[in-house]
């Protein structure tokens, strides 16, 4: 995005004023805008070019810079990158199995993670694709509590796939996890040793 043009730099006969607390002062002439930012020690800045006549408003421009930069580098921060995990199931899978797989996919959900589900069809499996579907509702209504089924099971070649998604937002998840780290503290039932406590008696 382009530096907004300040100052000098406004090459306008007249702009729409706002002053430094957002009231309008209404149309003036440019030459008088830059009197009076000079008065107040602020800068003239053009907020809307396009405007007819354009806007301009009476701002430190130094701190509105660097106050933006900090909100953007803070949004950054914020920012979390969606990861979607993976986890393949058989149409008959075992029980022990089944509770392993289960397992995982409550762990990606608990971190804020989707969870891509595939039911892998093999030889005449592919002609009871049913026994998919009640698989994949089995697993989105055991892990209710964590997730929601954002895409519905549906055939793609020889596989099932659905995916659900995690009712935490990954932000709100990494929170947490840091919450239980810090609440966890030292080791259970151990006292944090001193240096005196250490020393050997005299």
């Amino acid at each position: 995005m382009s530096e907004p043009r300040i100052n000098d730099r406004i090459r306008v006969p007249e702009v729409r004023l706002v002053g430094p607390n957002g009231e309008q002062v209404g149309i003036v002439r440019v030459e008088d805008a830059l009197r009076l930012a000079a008065e107040a020690d602020l800068d003239l800045v053009e907020v809307a070019p396009m405007a007819k006549p354009p806007v301009a408003k009476l701002m430190d421009y130094g701190k509105y810079k660097y106050e933006a930069a900090m909100k953007a580098r803070e949004a950054r921060k914020n920012q979390v990158n969606t990861v979607i995990k993976e986890i393949k199931l058989r149409p008959k899978i075992d029980i022990h199995d089944y509770g392993t797989k289960k397992g995982h996919v409550e762990r990606f959900l608990k971190a804020g993670d989707k969870v891509k589900v595939t039911i892998m069809f093999r030889g005449r499996e592919q002609s009871r694709p049913e026994l998919g579907f009640r698989l994949l509702q089995k697993l989105a209504e055991e892990v209710a509590e964590l997730g929601f089924v954002e895409s519905s099971p549906k055939l793609d070649g020889r596989n099932m796939v659905m995916v659900i998604g995690p009712t935490k937002r990954k932000s709100e998840a990494r929170a947490e996890q840091r919450r239980r780290q810090a609440d966890a503290g030292p080791a259970a039932g151990q006292e944090p040793v001193t240096l005196d406590d250490a020393a050997e008696p005299a």
